[in-house]
């Protein structure tokens, strides 16, 4: 069968099961853009290039999916290299296709034309410019096997406009042939049971368990793991909900802004079981001070991070999935015999000491019973309008600490949010990218910051135009609030350029502009009954403003470089080490 190059792109996404994707049309990447009116793919139009990237990105971490963004040369693909970059470290598999100025052109400063592969490089898993159109279906099938390989990751395919408008002969199979790409996906024998070994031995063990879990879809491993050897389990930023928050053993989320009895099990453990995670600096802190009692195993699908950051005891390279199948082989067989004794730690006093800690330092916040609403009791009436059958999306900062923190996650792929990169704007098309891909019957609540939403609220009008009901809820501090809070902290309070007057825009004049329900909360009063009333409505994004107090910070903090050790539960707590920490003045001279 002859078909054209375009064509040959959209058989081959409808050949590995795709079924939606995002993106934006343009010169470049036109021809492909005609054969897409009779696939089978839905399309979603954007309104910035940047947004087709993160709605690609929502879709992946809500379905475990590839996500798939197409768009035209130049600033179009330029403009993808932030999501690429967040998926990069976020570990989120994503196929990018992009338009390229005809070979003929390539290297003649031709209009809208860049080295589009040699910029993304570095932020890619893998791309490809791709020379002819008998190359396109091989080039997108191996790019795609790439993603969701291994540690998954995004992917590039750099086509031409000549090559799309080439007519070949159609060809398709599945056989991906690629010698030099071989992860490593089972774990090495003696390595998984010297693992078992060392954590029979230990006397504070605790699982350290980060989102790489989540992008495996070893959520029930670690849940087997865990219960059956009864090990405290801290989930970090990227693996909120890959085991249950509401789990007697759950420990908490680690980190900068983590909670207490979780920092504080880093810091007392004597085995960390570092399941796909990759001790990151908002993890540990000063580096040389993170757990410093501690033996540590290491699984990881990816070799280069094994002995990174952290030297392993025992190091396992293999999806973390398969990995912990294979432990819990062994345990099944031992464990109901006469090992099982030798096999199970001995966690008694360590779990109640982790519980006293949990009682003893929760998360502060004083409420009062009227007038201003502090964020953290929006964030928590959300949980508590929506519930734990929602997914939640957050953008970057303040509010995003505080989502993590305070909402009870119970599944993996619950919770959405930019971690590594940490990427403001991100909420509004992740969430939008969520909800096409988990569909109509789930709710999606983006939990945004004033600043992040004013990155990317254009895309609203995607979200209308293509009926994607989001319940976009911004919570205004009028202010850059994380950044506000270091200035506050370490600055001595010098405020530089970070005031977001709330009026500007009205929020609600901006959600009658798109043609959706605009609701705003000021007072507690007000809050349950307004999010009860947006929550009724289930057939087209909502907004919901939510103006707290531009005061409140996010609290506990390890100070960046700073020691876990030196873990602040409250501004009070800052206050007084300042206080402790400055000199004594001098009695001979006049105050």
């Amino acid at each position: 069968m002859q078909i054209t190059g375009a064509q040959a792109v959209m058989k081959s996404l409808e050949a590995l099961g795709v079924d939606v994707v995002f993106g934006y049309p343009g010169g470049a990447i036109l021809p492909a853009y005609d054969p897409l009116i009779e696939a089978g793919l839905e399309h979603v139009l954007v309104r910035h290039e940047q947004g087709a990237i993160h709605m690609a990105e929502g879709y992946a971490q809500a379905t475990g999916r590839v996500g798939v963004c197409i768009v035209t040369s130049g600033p179009a693909a330029t403009n993808l290299v932030t999501g690429l970059t967040d998926a990069l470290m976020d570990s989120v598999p994503i196929l990018a296709i992009t338009g390229q100025v005809a070979s003929t052109a390539i290297g003649s400063d031709a209009f809208q034309e860049a080295d589009v592969t040699g910029i993304t490089m570095p932020v890619t898993k893998h791309n490809e410019l791709v020379g002819s159109a008998e190359r396109i279906a091989g080039a997108i099938r191996e790019a795609f096997h790439v993603a969701h390989s291994g540690r998954p990751g995004p992917v590039l395919v750099d086509i031409p406009k000549d090559v799309l408008n080439q007519t070949i002969e159609w060809e398709w199979t599945d056989r991906v042939d690629l010698p030099g790409y071989r992860p490593t996906v089972r774990g090495h024998g003696k390595m998984i049971r010297d693992a078992l070994e060392l954590i029979a031995e230990a006397r504070r063990p605790v699982i350290y368990a980060g989102g790489g879990l989540v992008r495996a879809g070893a959520g029930e491993e670690l849940y087997e793991l865990a219960t059956s050897l009864q090990l405290p389990v801290v989930t970090t930023l990227m693996a909120r909900g890959v085991f249950p928050d509401t789990h007697e053993l759950t420990v908490g989320m680690p980190g900068m802004h983590g909670h207490y009895a979780a920092v504080r099990a880093f810091q007392e453990t004597d085995l960390l079981i570092t399941l796909g995670a990759r001790f990151d600096d908002r993890v540990t802190g000063k580096l040389d001070d993170f757990a410093p009692h501690a033996k540590v195993i290491h699984v990881d699908v990816d070799p280069a991070e094994i002995g990174k950051n952290r030297a392993a005891d025992v190091p396992i390279v293999g999806d973390v999935k398969v990995v912990l199948s294979q432990m819990l082989k062994i345990l099944r067989d031992k464990l109901g015999g006469d090992e099982r004794d030798a096999l199970v730690p001995e966690t008694t006093e360590w779990r109640a000491h982790l519980d006293e800690l949990k009682r003893d330092h929760p998360l502060q916040v004083d409420q009062p019973e009227s007038g201003v609403v502090k964020p953290q009791t929006a964030i928590r009436a959300i949980h508590a309008t929506w519930g734990d059958d929602a997914v939640y999306v957050a953008g970057v900062g303040q509010h995003q600490m505080w989502a993590s923190q305070l909402i009870p996650y119970t599944r993996g792929r619950q919770w959405i949010n930019s971690g590594g990169l940490g990427t403001m704007g991100f909420a509004v098309p992740a969430a939008m990218g969520a909800k096409v891909g988990v569909g109509r019957d789930t709710p999606v609540v983006a939990i945004d910051g004033d600043g992040c939403f004013q990155m990317t609220f254009q895309e609203i009008a995607s979200a209308v135009q293509h009926d994607i009901p989001v319940v976009f809820c911004v919570i205004n501090n009028g202010f850059l609030g994380m950044v506000r809070q270091w200035q506050h902290l370490f600055y001595a309070d010098r405020l530089s350029q970070v005031a977001l007057p709330q009026d500007c825009p009205d929020l609600m004049k901006l959600a009658d502009a798109y043609g959706i329900p605009g609701f705003r909360v000021q007072t507690v009063d007000e809050l349950d009954t307004t999010l009860a009333k947006a929550k009724e409505i289930t057939d087209q994004p909502v907004l919901v403003e939510v103006r707290v107090d531009p005061d409140e910070m996010v609290f506990p903090m390890v100070p960046a470089g700073a020691s876990n050790d030196d873990i602040l539960e409250s501004p009070q707590e800052w206050a007084a080490r300042l206080a402790a920490q400055a000199p004594a003045p001098d009695p001979e001279q006049p105050a």
